[in-house]
């Protein structure tokens, strides 16, 4: 079972490290037709927190979404918003502001009267709304385009709109449902930048959902990763990528090798051996939880280093470049060590000291035991 996930003491900066929590989910749970889609979750968020819900599709991310907009209600459990329990409360009462992946934008609607929706639906007074509509354009600079359609608009002004429109109500909490996935790359980690810098300069705490590890990281002040149905870990970006609590998470951030070998007791100690030539000391951190026998090894492909020759530091072990990949800021290389094929990332911009490879050059696998997880085997 999920324990209740307490907040840390502030990761936003904001000191406001002991302000009550604006959103708990004690142990929420949702099946459909006998499917478990969310499984005990519980979560805590104070005031201007981004909290991303990232998973695999089917994890239960955006179903937990859904429960705290009021679109689908949980089988058991309970939500609250600033003090108050809104389980029950139908989605229109709740405060709770909504951007989806398709913008959901009215077509027959100009920019001003898309943002403006909400506001008459709450029945403000025409000099508020011009007043709201007015510091939405401004804030996501969207001068000029306030007599449009949405079919005169960009992909990136459209998004633009439907975040205008949900912050101008003013919500106690935002939610983004992979609002960005529709974006090509470029103008998503723009808007991502953008949306960063707005949210913490207004204290709006927000929920998102996403699929997208670097989205993920570069707005979240934690990250929930939600396998199963569950919240495997939560913590800092930094936290749930150079700590993580399980295999299963540590594959799933990140590019991770996978290797089939056996752990044998060796006095007081043990020895990790990985078949055709791979025989190390297994530092006894990486060992807790597994026994002697057939283990599996995972390994960063960022943790590893190519040597020309074998280095007495770390354990090394020979193998073939088979292929190297320019990525821009990186390059990837695969090296075949035995049967197993290894993926390397390492820098590749100029003047980074490393071994230049080509393909079918014999190269040796170099890295840092304490950098590996053991887990069983499979």
């Amino acid at each position: 079972m999920n324990a209740m996930v307490t907040m840390p003491a502030d990761t936003t900066g904001s000191g406001a490290g002991m302000e009550p929590p604006e959103l708990v989910l004690d142990n929420l749970c949702k099946s459909f037709d006998g499917h478990v889609a969310v499984d005990r979750c519980s979560l805590a968020l104070r005031r201007g927190e981004i909290v991303a819900l990232l998973g695999a599709s089917g994890c239960g991310k955006s179903t937990l979404l859904n429960m705290i907009a009021g679109f689908e209600t949980p089988d058991y459990g309970t939500i609250s918003l600033r003090g108050k329990a809104i389980t029950g409360i139908a989605p229109h009462k709740r405060n709770v502001a909504m951007v989806f992946q398709h913008y959901a934008m009215f077509p027959h609607m100009t920019v001003t009267d898309n943002i403006a929706y909400g506001l008459h639906a709450r029945r403000l007074d025409k000099a508020e709304i011009r007043a709201r509509v007015a510091e939405m354009v401004a804030l996501l600079h969207l001068g000029g385009l306030e007599t449009r359609f949405p079919a005169q608009l960009s992909g990136g002004q459209r998004q633009r709109v439907a975040v205008a429109r949900a912050l101008a109500v003013r919500p106690d909490m935002l939610l983004l449902d992979e609002a960005f996935s529709a974006l090509d790359r470029n103008l998503r980690e723009d808007m991502q930048l953008e949306l960063s810098l707005l949210l913490r300069r207004l204290r709006v705490t927000t929920v998102l959902v996403t699929h997208d590890q670097r989205e993920a990281f570069a707005l979240a002040d934690r990250i929930a990763i939600m396998q199963g149905g569950r919240i495997a870990q939560i913590g800092t970006p930094e936290e749930v990528y150079r700590a993580p609590q399980s295999s299963s998470v540590l594959r799933f951030l990140g590019t991770t090798n996978r290797l089939a070998g056996v752990l044998v007791a060796e006095g007081a100690g043990h020895r990790m051996r990985v078949p055709p030539a791979l025989d190390f000391i297994a530092p006894e951190e990486t060992v807790a939880g597994s026994g002697a026998g057939p283990v599996s090894l995972d390994l960063r492909a960022e943790d590893i280093a190519l040597s020309p020759t074998p280095t007495p530091v770390h354990p090394t072990a020979p193998g073939i470049v088979t292929l190297r990949t320019f990525l821009g800021a990186q390059e990837r290389v695969i090296v075949f060590l035995g049967d197993a094929q290894i993926v390397v990332d390492r820098p590749a911009q100029a003047g980074v000291q490393q071994l230049a490879v080509r393909v079918g050059d014999a190269v040796y696998l170099d890295f840092d035991p304490a950098a590996c997880r053991l887990g069983a085997a499979g």
